[in-house]
This record gives C-alpha cells, sequence and structure tokens, in this order.
C-alpha cells in the first residue's frame, strides 16, 4: 500500500501542470471514515491522481444513503456493496451471486478478466460506468446454534435478509426459513440480540459489528461462502473519459492483493472453533441448490424476479468449471 502510495506521489509529481479532474465520490463503509473499506478506496483515489482525477471522498456508514446522495447528484460517484450498486449494472452486480464463485481463486480470475480492455463495453449501461471492483469478502452464514449446518435445518429459523436484495430473499424462501427485513445497519444488532437465528455477512462483521454476541457460546460460523461480496465504484457515465475510466478499473484491480491480505488476516483472527466445517457431500448438495437457484434468478421462474445476468452467469460458470471440471454442472444440459 506504501510503495503504491508513493509511486503515485511520484507521478503525480512529475506529471504536466494540467489541472486535475475533480470527482466527488460518496464511499461506504460501515466504519466510516476509519474503516478498512473507506481506507482502501482513499489509496485508490491517491493512485488516480497520478491519472489525473482528484477524488473528494464523502464517507457514509449506511449505503442507503450513499447511494441515494448519488442518486441526486450530491457526488460524481459511489463507493458501494455490489448488493446495493446492482441497480446501475446487473452485469458486474451478478458477481455476488449465490454460490457462484467458492473460491478467492475463481474471484481472482473473474475480476482480472473485467479490468481488461476488452470488458469495457460492458461496464457502461443506462448512463452509469463501473470504475473499478474491489473484493469485499466471502459472504458466511452465521448460526446462534450450531445445529443448524444443513439447508434443511435452516427452514422455521428465522434470518435477518437484506430487504432490497431479491436474490438472498429468494433463497431463504427456497429453503423455508422466514425473511426477517433488515438493512446494512441493524442486520447485526438483530442478531446480537437474538431477534434473528441466523445472518449472513463477512469476516469483517465477526469483530467489527460484533457477531461473535450473537454467535454466543452455541453458534458459529459455516465455512462456506454463500457469496462473494465486492465494493464498486459506479459513476455517472462521461465523469471520466473513457481512457481513463480504463485506467481506473486497472487501478483498482491492482489493489485485489491488498484487499485480499486484509480479507485474509480478518479470516485467520476468527477463533478456530468458531469454524462449522461441512463435509464434502454437503457441500455438493449446496453448490447444486445454490445452481437451481441462479437458474430461477436469471429466468424469473418458480416466483424469482430476473435478478442475474445471464452473460455473467455464463462467465461464471466456465471460471468454476476450469478450476473444477470434473464438477456435474460442467456437463449439465442447462449449464449457466
Amino acid at each position: 500500500m506504501i510503495r503504491h502510495s508513493l509511486i503515485a506521489l511520484s507521478l503525480a509529481a512529475v506529471a504536466p501542470l494540467a489541472a486535475a479532474k475533480t470527482v466527488t465520490m460518496c464511499v461506504f463503509d460501515v466504519i466510516g471514515a476509519n474503516g478498512d473499506m473507506y481506507n482502501m478506496i482513499k489509496d485508490y483515489a491517491l493512485e488516480m491522481k497520478a491519472h489525473g482525477v482528484d477524488f473528494e471522498l464523502q464517507p457514509y456508514t449506511d449505503e442507503g444513503v450513499a447511494v441515494g446522495d448519488f442518486n441526486s447528484g450530491q457526488c460524481d460517484a459511489v463507493a458501494a456493496t455490489d448488493i446495493r450498486t446492482r441497480p446501475f449494472n446487473r452485469f458486474t452486480g451478478t458477481i455476488s451471486a449465490v454460490g457462484a464463485l467458492p473460491t478467492y481463486g475463481d474471484l481472482k480470475t473473474t475480476l482480472a478478466t473485467l479490468a481488461q480492455p476488452k470488458a469495457a463495453p460492458l461496464m457502461e449501461v443506462n448512463g452509469y460506468e463501473v470504475l473499478g471492483i474491489v473484493p469485499a469478502g466471502a459472504g458466511y452464514l452465521f448460526v446462534n446454534d450450531r445445529s443448524i449446518d444443513t439447508a434443511g435445518e435452516l427452514a422455521g429459523k428465522r434470518m435477518a435478509t437484506l430487504d432490497y436484495q431479491k436474490d438472498a430473499i429468494h433463497m431463504v424462501n427456497h429453503v423455508k426459513a422466514t425473511v426477517v427485513p433488515s438493512d446494512i445497519t441493524n442486520f447485526a444488532g438483530k442478531f446480537n440480540n437474538g431477534s434473528v437465528d441466523t445472518a449472513y455477512a463477512p469476516a469483517f462483521a465477526y469483530e467489527a459489528l460484533e457477531l461473535y454476541k450473537g454467535i454466543g457460546n452455541k453458534g458459529g460460523i459455516v465455512d462456506y461462502p454463500l457469496a462473494q461480496l465486492t465494493i464498486q465504484i459506479i459513476a455517472r457515465d462521461g465523469v471520466l473519459d473513457d481512457g481513463t475510466a480504463q485506467k481506473s478499473r486497472e487501478v483498482a484491480w491492482g489493489m485485489y492483493g491488498q484487499a485480499m491480505n486484509l480479507i485474509e488476516r480478518q479470516e485467520a483472527a476468527i477463533p478456530e472453533d468458531k469454524w462449522i466445517r461441512i463435509p464434502q457431500e454437503d457441500i455438493q448438495g449446496y453448490q447444486e441448490m445454490f445452481r437451481k437457484n441462479r437458474l430461477q434468478l436469471r429466468d424469473g421462474t418458480d416466483g424469482a424476479g430476473e435478478v442475474y445476468h445471464p452473460k455473467m452467469l455464463g462467465l461464471l460458470s466456465k471460471i468454476r468449471c476450469a478450476s473444477n471440471p470434473g464438477a456435474s454442472e460442467c456437463t449439465a444440459a442447462n449449464r449457466e
């Protein structure tokens, strides 16, 4: 991080004295300006100075407010989770499709692919452009009772579910759990005070949002990624010219290692006895259940909306099958 920042400052120092373009950005971090994600966006902004862009960052602890202010024109760009930014670009918003990226290796391949210039046309949709994608960590199921370690045992359980996340609501209904509408500012409190039995979040929430309180002595974290969450930087089309927008995506991709170091430290900091390891046969069952749900959320069948972008699901399927060619889905007639 420090090395990158020094390089950026050096490049900025020798750059022509042309005025940098000023771009305001609403930045979500549940911790605010002291949070890890906010600081990562600060590093991104510093790198972008070398490309002639001066980002003015505004921290938000509620991403709904951040996106709302972006929509109302109070900032030129917004950095928030892909769950919130999905309406701006359904293609990149499908990266977090349920169970679609079971490993960080698959995520790395995906983000490397999307940072290439040939992917640029897919970054611009309906007047908005994706300027960068940074990992935020896999989403895991937190439970207040370790016996809740299979989909069947979720039936009847109360699950804190983001009320704007249609795919999660469909999944919760599929396993016959009870949706407890929540948002990113209150789901942790509901889990910690026992209002719900389960919640899903990246590992950072264990300490930052004190989810260890909700886990208590009986609960744990199911060690299988429900989804790969990302922070996506979205701007109105034309805020940056095409060349600078591509540089921006490459700068964000260059931060992958920094982001993953942070995520892996957060996951390693969780005590081993809090993880619930599930057997391989259960993992195969989860994968097939997730795949059926993705197809429903692609096609809008079985009560699901058309949430996922077919092209992204196809890309993610190819990446999964490249890393795990023996998976049954790779020869399925209805492969994504």
